[in-house]
């Protein structure tokens, strides 16, 4: 009976570990699938966008293979929003197709009487047509124009330096500037004659004691420019904050803020204001310093009557500017807002007088004829300060891929910043796949940050974007993070390598 019992527990045990032996072992987790590159691309853009301080915003944003001609990224492609200092592309490119990249500025300089004896018997008339690099990054210095009138044997001008602005729409603000961005060198406005980029500077010293107004001044070609100071000398441990203010209907411009007791002189750089004013007292300044005496003074013609007869005038010397294709090269790596109105006026149509109007008019046509929808873009100025300004990312890079040259050759290619090395992209995306690679034009306003280019991939693929991030909430460093995010990451790219989620 025992062994009976203890066979049957042995039998009993034997099955129990079969059972055991033959049991399925737990499900192992399932191995994520790898996800299609393009598919994480998206996710990747669509997680920048979500970062804090950019959760808000209105985002457009927009990535095309230029190479497969495929669309890779779509972000409400279609919706208009302000494109800052990424405008200057649309006023630039429709320029070059105007005008083309070797078209000249051409400045002129008259005499109103005969040289007797070295003596000009009357007025040096200067009329202009809007060169904005005289004097600036890329133009003549003045020195080939004095150099000239020496050589034609001046030494004296009996008369005025007369500048003559009529050629072209007098200088204003464009639609929708903002009035506080007039007293900076960023606000500068353009004219026909443009010098030294329409920039002065205004020295700020502290007074004796805390409570004493500051102290003005500025270099003798500056004189003309009215200033009002209300400006104030503050305590020793307080801090410096100087700014400049040209309030709309006033003629002068002010200097507000402190500075603190004992502090150095503070050197702000601000508007000329009236551009042709301002070339006029500049060049009678430096024809006196250069031993050319002047009895007159300098003028803008808008204040003559009647004004000088240019047919009766005698021409001394016609200066023509670097290239459009040069120009082209501040215009885009430094965002120089004088340069980019410029630009833009070049679009109006031979014949007419070149307002921003006609300007306007001639971009138009020239964006039907590309094929670019009508209501898919509204540019009313060529820097791009303007807050009426709005256009789609799909337009941009309509643009991009119309001006695209694979040789990277063209002054449409060199002109634009790149990533890590110089202009207004030069500290930006260091030490990432975009360095020395992603190039592009950068815009900045308030609340406003976008991002319009060419980046290689990491299979060598190019492509053509547009960033746009319109009134975010927080501060302009995180929507700049979150652009340069997404431009690092189509350095990043490849097709071939797809990332682990």
């Amino acid at each position: 009976m025992q062994t009976t019992r203890a066979a049957t527990a042995l039998a009993a045990c034997v099955v129990h570990l079969a059972v055991l032996g033959c049991a399925k072992a737990p499900p192992a987790l399932p191995t994520p699938p790898l996800l299609d590159p393009i598919q994480q691309l998206r996710a990747d853009i669509g997680a920048a966008t979500q970062a804090p301080g950019v959760q808000r915003a209105a985002w457009g944003i927009v990535v095309h293979s230029l190479d497969r001609n495929e669309r890779l990224v779509d972000l409400n492609p279609r919706t208009l929003l302000v494109p800052a200092s990424v405008a200057k592309l649309v006023g630039l490119a429709t320029a070059a197709d105007a005008v083309g990249w070797g078209y000249r500025f051409e400045t002129t300089v008259r005499a109103t009487g005969p040289i007797v004896d070295g003596a000009l018997q009357g007025d040096l008339l200067v009329v202009g047509s809007g060169d904005p690099s005289l004097g600036g990054r890329g133009g003549d210095d003045l020195s080939v124009w004095i150099d000239t009138l020496k050589g034609l044997g001046l030494r004296r001008i009996e008369g005025r330096v007369i500048g003559d602005d009529d050629g072209i729409e007098e200088p204003r603000p464009q639609l929708a500037w903002a009035w506080d961005d007039l007293g900076y060198t960023s606000g500068v406005l353009f004219g026909a004659l443009n010098v030294a980029e329409n920039r002065m500077a205004v020295t700020v010293a502290p007074g004796a004691v805390p409570g004493d107004p500051t102290m003005l001044t500025v270099e003798a070609h500056a004189a003309s420019r009215p200033l009002h100071n209300r400006s104030v000398t503050g305590p020793a441990d307080s801090p410096q904050l100087l700014w400049p203010e040209q309030r709309p209907a006033e003629p002068f411009l002010t200097i507000a803020g402190s500075i603190p007791v004992g502090a150095a002189p503070a050197r702000l750089a601000v508007s000329a204001g009236n551009p042709t004013s301002w070339f006029a007292s500049v060049l009678r300044q430096r024809l006196i310093q250069e031993g050319i005496d002047v009895t007159g003074e300098a003028i803008d013609v808008d204040e003559l009557r009647p004004k000088p007869d240019r047919a009766a005038t005698d021409l001394l010397y016609t200066y023509r500017s670097p290239p459009l294709g040069a120009i082209a090269q501040p215009l885009l790596k430094e965002s120089l807002n004088l340069y980019g109105e410029a630009a833009m006026r070049l679009n109006a149509a031979p014949g007419t007088f070149p307002t921003n109007d006609a300007a306007i008019d001639g971009m138009r046509e020239r964006m039907d004829r590309w094929g670019i929808p009508r209501d898919a873009w509204q540019i009313i100025d060529g820097s791009g300060l303007s807050r009426r300004n709005a256009i789609a990312p799909e337009t941009l890079v309509a643009i991009l891929q119309r001006m695209y040259d694979p040789s990277s050759a063209s002054p449409w290619m060199t002109g634009l910043p790149v990533a890590g090395r110089d202009g207004t992209l030069e500290g930006r995306m260091v030490g990432t796949p975009a360095e020395n690679n992603l190039r592009a034009k950068t815009g900045t306003m308030s609340n406003i940050r976008t991002l319009a280019g060419y980046v290689r991939t990491r299979d060598g693929e190019t492509l053509a974007f547009a960033v746009m991030a319109d009134n975010f909430e927080g501060a302009g460093s995180a929507a700049v993070e979150a652009i340069d995010r997404i431009g690092v990451r189509l350095a990043e790219f490849s097709r071939t390598r797809p990332r682990q989620p």
